[in-house]
């Protein structure tokens, strides 16, 4: 590796204010344009067919986008369709504009104007690259042969739009804006916006595209700022953004220079596009959510949002993508797991509106999430915390701390030895299997008993391995007479430690009971055991026998 080869490649503008420092967050939602099915689409390995572009742009209207990139009809025959194929079709709702792509070149131009004819709303994008590596190494022309391109192209979208049956607003992008000295790339907008005209009816778009990312978030931020206080036509002019994230950085690219001063973002969903993609309109747009803004675009179902996404682009959306992967609630680490569980039980003890539970962003149901499957993930660093929390809010089992803990460890050895995730299903059945109806050796067949004054006399039939007695005992109440029965049959020694019990209701038409119960032995260990019943005596009788036949 050769550090030396490289150097910076970005132009910073002849004042620097900073103004947009002063901000600490995103106001209001800007104005969202997806370049899903131009940026995005042409960066697939297997660009979508026409079927899977309709699909698409469905899923883009239902999520809200009032203005959509649909191609760059003038060099591919299935854009040119698709565009045809919504117009013709009554595709494009009243609220929405469709956007296309063109070069500052006469025929292609045109030929983007034949594919927009009769558009209830177009906007016509064009553009041609200003900056200097492109303006030396690629044009090999002046900065006056460059400004000119542009001009010249505004002139030829003016007078088509004119002769052409449609209703057309315009765009001007000069590409590669960061690798432009600031200054160049406002006399070249100037001009441009000189020859549109920009007006109360005539709004106009510039838009400054971060065709590569060349530098830190905040010089972006300064670019932005200086064109915004300093373009002519400002009250009619729509200062749009178009950040590439090659330095990983475009949402941050995004975000200062809305803070900066524009009033637009182009972006697709997840991301993709050419190299490392465009900036991601989801993770961008739900920052904003997470601060309390409404980002005027609705992603409250995201996992059909990615089923859709990765049906028609043949793309994977990444398990720790921000907000939409699959993995990015989850919490494996039990002090994690405890922090969520107790903050979830805090916001439900304070009746709290406001979401501030520790190491979750947002409320993963607002985006069509559940607890269970996505936040408290079992695995060999899960905790009692969270193993506690899964039982009861997805099944109703409120167990005693002790007994949460005692579950965890075993739960948690199940997964270091067969190397997976539990499902919460899983972690049911275990909790099941290991502390209820433990029948052998010990068993109580039947029980009978009798208020005394002083407590209870009870007969209880025990079974201890396959030989059933009656015992006639005494207790001060019927738990403990029956574990008295226990340990004057068994000659055990044990103290009933934990008892807890609650209500349960039962998808018919009772309400069960459920008795948890520890028992300590000699030797200091406990054992565990639970019983249901809509009897709370046989819950509880049936939660001893298991946890003196856990021993």
């Amino acid at each position: 590796m050769d550090n030396k080869k490289y150097k910076i490649g970005y132009y910073l503008p002849p004042k620097m204010e900073y103004d947009w420092v002063k901000k600490d967050h995103i106001e209001k939602a800007p104005q969202w344009c997806s370049v899903d099915l131009r940026d995005g689409n042409q960066s697939l390995v297997i660009p979508m067919s026409l079927e899977e572009k309709l699909e698409f742009y469905k899923m883009l209207l239902k999520v809200g986008f009032k203005e959509i990139e649909v191609g760059f009809p003038a060099a591919s025959e299935t854009e040119y369709e698709f565009l045809r194929t919504l117009i013709e079709k009554n595709m494009i709702p009243n609220d929405v504009s469709v956007q296309v792509l063109t070069q500052c070149r006469e025929h292609i131009i045109r030929k983007t104007f034949d594919a927009c004819k009769g558009a209830p709303s177009a906007i016509i994008h064009f553009y041609n690259s200003v900056s200097v590596a492109q303006r030396e190494q690629v044009f090999k022309k002046s900065k006056e042969e460059i400004k000119k391109i542009a001009v010249e192209g505004a002139k030829l979208v003016k007078q088509l739009a004119s002769e052409y049956e449609g209703n057309f607003r315009f765009e001007y992008s000069p590409e590669s804006f960061t690798g432009t000295e600031p200054e160049y790339a406002l006399e070249v907008c100037n001009a441009v916006l000189d020859v549109l005209e920009p007006s109360k009816d005539n709004n106009v778009i510039i838009n400054l595209p971060v065709t590569v990312e060349m530098s830190m978030p905040h010089i972006v931020a300064s670019q932005v700022e200086y064109i915004h206080k300093n373009i002519k036509y400002r009250e009619f002019v729509t200062i749009s953004l178009h950040p590439h994230n090659d330095r990983g950085t475009g949402v941050a690219d995004a975000e200062l220079g809305l803070l900066a001063g524009a009033d637009r973002v182009e972006g697709t969903l997840f991301g993709n596009g050419e190299r490392t993609g465009n900036v991601d309109v989801v993770t961008l747009a739900m920052n904003m959510y997470s601060h309390g803004i409404d980002p005027k675009l609705d992603f409250s179902n995201m996992p059909e949002l990615v089923s859709t996404y990765e049906k028609c682009t043949r793309m994977h959306v990444h398990e720790r993508s921000p907000y939409a992967g699959s993995l990015v609630f989850a919490a494996f680490s039990g002090s994690h797991q405890d922090a969520i569980a107790k903050g979830m039980k805090y916001k439900e003890e304070k009746h709290s509106t406001i979401w501030n539970v520790p190491y979750i962003p947002i409320d993963p149901k607002d985006i069509h999430r559940t607890y269970d499957a996505d936040v408290i993930r079992v695995n060999s660093q899960s905790g009692k915390g969270g193993i506690g929390y899964l039982l009861e809010q997805t099944y109703g089992y409120v167990l005693p701390p002790q007994m949460r803990e005692h579950l965890s460890y075993l739960c948690k050895s199940i997964s270091d030895h067969e190397h997976k995730e539990l499902k919460v299903a899983e972690v049911l059945d275990i909790f099941k299997t290991t502390y209820f109806d433990r029948s052998s050796p010990l068993s109580i067949d039947e029980m009978h008993f009798h208020q005394k004054e002083d407590g209870v006399n009870a007969d209880i039939a025990v079974t201890l391995n396959g030989t059933t007695r009656m015992i006639n005992i005494n207790g001060n109440g019927s738990l403990d007479a029956v574990s008295n029965a226990i340990k004057s049959l068994t000659k055990q020694v044990y103290k009933l430690k934990v008892y807890t019990e609650h209500s349960m209701q039962n998808s018919g038409s009772g309400s069960s009971a459920v008795a948890y119960i520890g028992i300590e032995w000699p030797d200091g260990h406990m054992s565990w055991g639970a019983g249901i019943n809509t009897d709370i005596i046989k819950a509880s009788v049936s939660a001893l026998t298991s946890a003196f036949n856990n021993k």
